[in-house]
């Protein structure tokens, strides 16, 4: 009971300050003319969006950070007394809960980067994706080793087939792991509430894994993110007054890893992250069939969100049908995990 209620209150104090910032951070951006320039390769009734904020994502980064950081620190001082089951992989927890929010906090100042390169030098494709890829890889890079000075070894979990250990190769392909699916979740913002809402239902998902395997610190910080996120869709729903920018959308996807890795269970994000990887792969798919029929495309654009906008679906129903996706190959996770892993 007392888990529980922990865990809302989490959430709630999360989504609280989120969207607090909201009310105070969108008119100052308003302010310093920081506002999203609309590129003519998009859909052309995105350019009404022209000038809306960006970098609104410094309201959820706040909101996760401090009520991860104070919620952790909590149970950390004061656990002995409520949770004691909980205590023995509270050290375990704390390292990569903080690792991964250093990570996270990382990858927001690269998106941040980016933004400012974008609205305030005028430079509309910000840095470079080669710039881009050195600093995703280094960060990546700083994170494992972080881990592997902990102790922390080369093993995974897969549900059904138990633990595997990957030697050497874990680290080559965790780091790919990571720098994929943060340039992911980059790809799925592109509409209205779309990649709040994806992650939302994402971190429900973990939230519930976490509890499952009795992770209280990687619980609440998967709670925080939830709250985090919804607290920014206040504002970000359509039609959205501020986008998080690559700026909130970099921290979502580092922090999503941080919470699969503090799960020993990176292979979670091929499901609970499906979304994320069909706009990755629509954007790879789509690339190499135009290089191969020298113009033809596939898909009608790209990322897969835009295809659906130019078959007239709406952002709201692109919103709509991608979180349902999310909640049902969120449980299929869950379900797995329940029934493919022993502690």
């Amino acid at each position: 009971m007392v888990y529980g209620l922990w865990t809302l209150l989490t959430a709630a104090i999360s989504f609280g300050i989120s969207a607090l910032l909201g009310k105070y951070l969108i008119p100052y951006l308003h302010k310093l003319n920081f506002g999203q320039t609309i590129l003519d390769i998009g859909p052309k009734w995105h350019e009404k969006k022209q000038g809306t904020p960006v970098m609104g994502g410094i309201m959820f980064i706040i909101a996760i950070c401090v009520t991860t950081i104070v919620s952790v620190s909590l149970f950390i001082a004061f656990g002995s007394n409520f949770f004691e089951m909980y205590l023995p992989d509270m050290s375990r927890q704390s390292v990569f809960i903080y690792a991964g929010l250093g990570m996270a906090l990382c990858y927001g100042i690269v998106g941040f980067l980016d933004d400012y390169i974008k609205v305030v030098k005028k430079r509309n494709l910000g840095l470079t994706a080669v710039q881009k890829l050195a600093l995703q890889f280094g960060i990546a890079a700083v994170y494992l080793i972080v881990l592997a000075a902990f102790g922390f070894g080369t093993e995974t979990i897969i549900p059904f087939i138990g633990t595997v250990d990957l030697g050497f190769f874990y680290y080559i392909i965790a780091a790919i792991v990571i720098v994929g699916v943060v340039n992911a979740v980059n790809l799925t913002d592109g509409v209205d509430g779309l990649n709040g809402s994806v992650t939302f239902f994402a971190c429900l998902a973990f939230m519930l894994i976490a509890s499952l395997l009795s992770y209280l610190g990687v619980t609440a910080m998967s709670a925080a993110v939830a709250g985090g996120c919804l607290g920014f869709l206040v504002w970000n729903f359509h039609p959205a007054k501020v986008f998080m920018g690559d700026t909130g959308s970099l921290f979502l996807g580092g922090i999503v890893c941080a919470i699969a890795f503090a799960l020993n269970m990176p292979i979670l994000l091929l499901p609970i992250g499906i979304i994320y990887l069909s706009e990755m792969f629509s954007v790879m798919i789509q690339v190499t069939y135009f290089k191969l029929t020298h113009g033809k495309r596939l898909f009608k654009m790209s990322p897969i969100h835009h295809h659906f906008e130019m078959c007239a679906w709406s952002e709201v129903k692109i919103v709509a049908v991608f979180s349902f996706v999310t909640v049902i190959f969120g449980a299929i996770a869950f379900f797995c995990v329940m029934y493919g892993v022993q502690r």
